[in-house]
């Protein structure tokens, strides 16, 4: 498989925003992107050998439906605790509005050595082209993906 960025956003034009900046900092990294924590672990203990970037937010739609049943999303910090499970093998972007939530998450990630960077959403969308791109491009500009 690919060298993937693996991401849990639920918003439909912040996935679109994502996938414009992965394509043109990252051209050859593939992406996946998740709606919940569950769909999201699950995926992550198949394929995380190929995983060379994480984002996570933190809240999730309250409600959502797979085949007409609802099911619990979960949140980005159960994300971060289950990777606090296992050894670091990329960085982590936490992207949360939500202040304490996305510190909790840096908290949790930090002590397993796990390394972070941390945007703060601001506006609509232009947070993704600015910060949060900025940090896709400083991860790349330090070695951080592989170039084979």
């Amino acid at each position: 498989m690919a060298q993937t960025a693996a991401i849990l956003e639920h918003n439909h034009n912040r996935i679109l925003e994502m996938e414009a900046v992965l394509a043109d900092v990252l051209p050859g990294v593939a992406h996946s992107f998740f709606d919940n924590s569950q769909e999201m672990i699950a995926w992550l203990k198949e394929n995380l050998v190929d995983v060379v970037l994480l984002s996570l937010d933190h809240d999730l739609p309250i409600v959502q439906y797979r085949n007409g049943i609802r099911i619990d999303p979960g949140s980005g910090r159960e994300v971060a605790e289950y990777l606090a499970t296992i050894p670091p093998i990329c960085p982590v972007i936490v992207h949360t509005i939500n202040v304490q939530c996305g510190d909790g998450m840096e908290q949790v990630l930090n002590d397993s050595g796990w390394p972070t960077r941390r945007v703060n959403p601001f506006g609509e969308y232009e947070w993704i082209r600015k910060a949060w791109a900025r940090e896709v491009q400083s991860l790349a500009d330090d070695g951080w993906f592989r170039t084979e």
